[in-house]
């Protein structure tokens, strides 16, 4: 895995068997997206299985936008739709309403399966957690494949180039290796290696990790954050909490729904349901610069979490106030006044720009914290430290 990526990250090399299909006209006509510079753009993704049992809704008007380059992580308890949501990324499965929206690609919207399967070859690479590679073939036979299908690159490059994906992996010396007779971990990594094989923008794994020793987790995750610094987006399933603090964005779902991200960063002991009682009932409101959010001396009845912007906290208002932090994006406040009872010890207002922020009532949030030990222990260090920059405040004044 020392090897350069360069060969993976950048597209300029790969050619098709057959030009003339890619200037054909396809139903996968590209579609201008609200962000620029989104990868995943999911819009209102509902998913419903039907049984003799009846409906059950697994995705419940999931909105999700993954920009590009990102590595993303996406966890939640078995059952929370997990894996039904990379099958909508995928193309593997059909929402049941929504748009699927990749790298400017509508997938479902007047697409046929054949078109849908030619485009994930050429577009998506996927790594599974069980590896699915032929026994029967060799590591560099195995990566060949993927280019097969897609019919991606001249047949005499094939071998070169897969051979190029099994240096980049670190794998290089065991191309001519059956599956079994490589570890485990190794086994991971020539996965990996097909689905670099025909370059594509964005690599999904589903639970990349789960049946790898610790060694060979970290060596995935060193490769995954080497190939987002080149310029792939990744998104990974997984059910390691280790792991997704080596991500750049953690997406947790829960009974269908996303959790909203500024709460999870904000309260990450808090359990799920909690997690999602607050993204569904808080209001979300955005402050002009400067503009007082949080007066001095002034009853406390909410809990204020940061989803945009940055907010200063002053000492008083006024000539006199003194500037005593800067919380940002994923910071909270409001939690001493609540925990604590009483007027608020400190003045919050926006900053130089806009601010948006969630607003929580008291009593649920009480009541919350108080089902959650955990999260009460570190709010109450947080409180701790938050009066003792207000009292250094204070000394300071006087002198």
């Amino acid at each position: 895995m020392k090897a350069s990526l360069d060969k993976v990250s950048t597209g300029s090399t790969r050619r098709s068997a057959k030009p003339s299909q890619s200037r054909r006209k396809s139903a996968l006509a590209a579609h201008a997206m609200s962000h620029p510079d989104a990868m995943i753009d999911l819009h209102g993704i509902v998913k419903t299985f039907k049984n003799a049992a009846g409906e059950f809704t697994v995705l419940k008007g999931v909105d999700l936008t993954i920009n590009r380059g990102e590595f993303v992580s996406i966890v939640g308890k078995s059952g929370s739709g997990k894996s039904t949501l990379l099958n909508m990324m995928t193309g593997i499965d059909h929402p049941s309403a929504g748009k699927v929206v990749i790298g400017g690609t509508d997938i479902y919207t007047g697409v046929t399966e054949s078109q849908r399967s030619r485009w994930r070859g050429r577009n998506l690479g996927i790594v599974f957690q069980f590896f699915q590679l032929l026994p029967m073939l060799t590591l560099v036979e195995n990566v060949m494949l993927s280019m097969d299908y897609a019919e991606l690159y001249d047949f005499d490059e094939r071998p070169e180039r897969a051979l190029e994906m099994l240096k980049v992996v670190g794998l290089e010396k065991f191309a001519n290796k059956l599956p079994i007779s490589v570890s485990t971990g190794q086994q991971q990594l020539a996965a990996i290696a097909r689905a670099l094989a025909c370059d594509p923008p964005l690599l999904v794994a589903d639970e990349p990790t789960g049946n790898l020793d610790s060694k060979s987790a970290d060596a995935i995750i060193d490769l995954f954050e080497e190939l987002s610094r080149k310029g792939k987006t990744i998104v990974m399933v997984t059910h390691d909490p280790s792991l997704t603090s080596r991500t750049t964005r953690n997406i947790i779902l829960s009974d269908g729904e996303l959790i909203d991200e500024t709460v999870s960063r904000a309260l990450p002991l808090l359990r799920h349901r909690h997690m999602l009682e607050i993204t569904k009932s808080a209001v979300r409101v955005t402050y002009g610069p400067h503009e007082v959010i949080l007066d001095c001396n002034r009853q406390v009845e909410n809990i204020y979490l940061i989803s945009n912007g940055a907010v200063d906290v002053m000492s008083a208002s006024g000539a006199r106030a003194r500037h005593l932090a800067r919380l940002r994006s994923g910071d909270l406040f409001g939690e001493i006044e609540l925990l604590r009872g009483g007027k608020s010890i400190a003045c919050v207002r926006a900053g130089d720009k806009p601010v948006e922020v969630l607003i929580f009532p008291r009593a649920d949030f009480l009541r919350i914290v108080e089902e959650s030990p955990i999260t009460a222990e570190a709010l109450g260090r947080m409180v701790q430290a938050r009066l003792e920059q207000h009292r250094s405040a204070a000394r300071a004044r006087k002198q």
